[in-house]
């Protein structure tokens, strides 16, 4: 039901959550990775969001739940925005499960206005606290009793108690829940090396480089759904009221005009859903591709390389000497193309890390090179330059964009002449100055973007690759 305001409405929404927990590395990934299955399972419509401009645990997310994970993101989204993206999500689900990130309390901001908790007012939804309890007794009680005085607009719902060291341990700590606080204990999760997933530099290792990630994702879900009271979790779930959210106005969709291309592989999975809806809806038909295994570029009007990991791939990247070659050819030959991070190493010299270099596309006159510690990390703010080759931003649009990196490698042997599409204003980019690096009519960042109300970069990149189409013909 949906009950029509001027500029709002209230909008039923399926039972919905947030999980969070105390503080980082708590194991509530894992634990929304299981609940999403488990739920699945029982034959939910489930639909995750995840806080923040992750890539990989919306990756896993997505795959446990079946549906394609959301990011909710305070930095590069407003706020009514991120509302009515839940809204439209979860509109045909049965339950909603928001995936915190860091610390309930934790945020950029000393009022904790983009926190966890201002997540979970925003949207009106209850809150499930993971605690780490290893070593704790008694202990729990004020940890649980802070969290709830902090601030008293936020329903702590209930705790699911993790890396118990046994039943004796469980048992300990409901009695001292129970009787100092008023909060439900909804899970008990004992340690298990089985409940963990492998981690490298950015967190998670992403599901599209896991060959058993489905495996993984069953044995996380047969193990937790023992351990999770499921009823009364989704009775939490059902306690979230109703939300007021802003309308979306319908947009017309283009005719499908322009063909793109996208790699997308066990190297390349860093890309955010509502993007390559954004990039369909403006007109494109996404060609998927893979460099590692597919010998030659299809007849496309464009070309998209997103994030990921190509320094694990690289000896495969480099093997590929075919469509290294193709790829290389036809953005010389003015193909449009936009890279983000791990594309931008590709499309580099070479790519060296631990000891080895190999070669990539060469379309970049630089060479990339793998450091010990991030050489770009968090959010970032740019501000375009005369040099941007898809036109102005619509008047709408701010001419400062916000976006993120998080990037371990640098570029060196940076031809000096080198032209930028974006200056920094706040973040790391190539140099600590510029970033997106212009060349013919390639655009390739560190930054990753989000196609939102503020930057629709994916309808832009679109009518740039039709207008460099009708030129062609």
């Amino acid at each position: 039901m949906i009950v029509q305001r001027k500029d709002w409405y209230t909008a039923t929404m399926p039972p919905r959550l947030l999980i969070s927990a105390a503080h980082k590395s708590s194991g509530k990934t894992t634990i929304s990775i299981g609940l999403c299955a488990a739920l699945a399972q029982r034959g939910l419509r489930v639909q995750p969001f995840k806080k923040g401009p992750d890539y990989i645990d919306p990756m896993w997310l997505g795959r446990a739940a079946g549906r394609p994970c959301h990011n909710l993101d305070f930095y590069t989204m407003q706020r009514d925005e991120m509302v009515s993206l839940l809204v439209q999500q979860s509109a045909s689900a049965d339950i909603t499960i928001i995936e915190g990130n860091k610390g309930l309390y934790d945020g950029l901001d000393l009022d904790g206005s983009n926190s966890n908790a201002a997540l979970a007012n925003l949207v009106q939804a209850p809150v499930v606290l993971v605690l780490d309890a290893r070593g704790m007794t008694r202990g729990i009680a004020p940890l649980i009793l802070g969290y709830q005085a902090f601030d008293k607009t936020i329903r702590i719902a209930g705790v699911i108690l993790n890396q118990l060291g046994g039943s004796r341990h469980e048992k300990k700590l409901r009695s001292v829940i129970e009787h100092y606080t008023d909060v439900q204990v909804v899970g008990a999760v004992y340690h298990n090396p089985a409940l963990s997933i492998e981690e490298r530099h950015l967190g998670l290792m992403p599901s599209n480089e896991d060959d058993t990630a489905d495996k993984k994702i069953a044995t996380i879900r047969d193990l937790l759904k023992q351990q999770l009271d499921l009823d009364k979790i989704i009775q939490v779930a059902h306690s979230a009221p109703n939300l007021a959210a802003t309308p979306v106005a319908p947009s017309a969709s283009h005719n499908r005009d322009v063909r793109i291309a996208v790699v997308r592989n066990d190297a390349f999975g860093f890309y955010y859903p509502g993007d390559l809806a954004a990039m369909e809806k403006a007109g494109a038909e996404l060609v998927f591709i893979d460099n590692i295994r597919d010998q030659s570029l299809p007849k496309v009007d464009g070309l998209f390389i997103g994030g990921g990991f190509p320094e694990a791939r690289m000896q495969q990247l480099e093997n590929n000497s075919t469509m290294r070659h193709a790829i290389k050819s036809a953005i010389e030959n003015g193909l449009p193309a936009y890279a983000e991070c791990g594309g931008l190493m590709y499309l580099s010299r070479s790519l060296s890390w631990r000891g080895e270099t190999r070669q990539m596309a060469g379309v970049i006159a630089a060479d990339t090179v793998m450091y010990d510690t991030p050489q770009g990390r968090g959010y970032i703010r740019m501000q375009e330059t005369a040099n941007h080759p898809w036109g102005n931003h619509p008047a709408e649009s701010a001419r400062e964009i916000a976006g993120h990196e998080f990037h371990y490698s640098g570029l060196i042997n940076l031809d000096p002449a080198t032209r930028f599409a974006y200056r920094i204003l706040r973040g790391t980019g190539v140099d600590g100055h510029n970033d997106g690096i212009v060349q013919n009519n390639l655009l390739a960042c560190y930054a990753h973007q989000r196609d939102t109300r503020n930057n629709h970069w994916a309808q832009r990149f679109v009518e740039f690759v039709r207008v460099v189409a009708r030129h062609s013909y």
